[in-house]
């Protein structure tokens, strides 16, 4: 038997404007993301943000640890990174309970992370898309000089490296449900986040087509 609690957040789940929908952001260090889930209005439309990087830095200010990478790389600065990942993943258990639409943000360096987490979702009823945040490595490197958050220029080349070596993979695993946003420097950045968010907000408005999606539904509105 469901709880008060458990009940609402299920029902809430049921009701969400973008429900049984995800969203993998991808791009390196500078490339811009964060400026572009702004943009998009991708929480407005009812999608959760899930993020480790907002755990961990809320995690370094509590502990009093900069962001600097001498802060970041000591013993309690990836203890802090350990528990934010903990933190980020019962934030992602809580979203996919109630079948809410989430925005799962990476760099996209690690292909083979954001695979198994596509096939789950896919398991569970959902339907995947990709906004993936591209940048010249000139621009990448200029934006994390300017980061509060900035790492090393090597550390940011071999990601932007790694990043750029798996685009072809994503175009593979998402085909046209994959939207490339250009945010070097010169790019027309406002008609692309534009477009994206045109084209995610109908998306988002539809309802699930997949017959997992639709039983569960069912059921929930059935047992409410």
């Amino acid at each position: 038997m469901k709880t008060f609690k458990e009940h609402i957040e299920l029902m809430e789940g049921v009701n969400d404007p973008s429900i049984f929908k995800a969203v993998f952001l991808a791009g390196g260090p500078g490339s811009g993301k964060s400026f572009v889930v702004g943009k998009t209005a991708l929480k407005a439309l009812g999608f959760r943000l899930i993020n480790s990087d907002t755990a961990f830095e809320k995690g370094l200010k509590k502990a009093g640890l900069t962001t600097n990478p001498d802060d970041i790389a000591s013993a309690q600065g990836q203890a802090v990174r350990a528990s934010a990942k903990v933190i980020t993943g019962k934030i992602m258990t809580m979203a996919l309970t109630g079948r809410n639409g989430v925005v799962v943000d990476g760099t996209g360096k690690d292909y083979a992370i954001i695979k198994k987490q596509v096939d789950m979702l896919r398991d569970l009823g959902y339907a995947v898309h990709m906004i993936f945040v591209n940048t010249d490595l000139e621009t990448a490197m200029s934006r994390n000089n300017n980061r509060s958050r900035s790492l090393p220029d090597d550390m940011v080349r071999t990601m932007w490296k790694e990043v750029q070596k798996n685009i072809g993979k994503f175009q593979a695993l998402f085909r046209n449900r994959m939207i490339v946003v250009d945010n070097s420097k010169g790019s027309d950045i406002e008609k692309s986040t534009l477009e994206a968010y045109k084209y995610i907000k109908t998306w988002a408005a539809k309802p699930p087509e997949n017959s997992i999606a639709i039983n569960w539904i069912k059921g929930q509105q059935k047992n409410g």
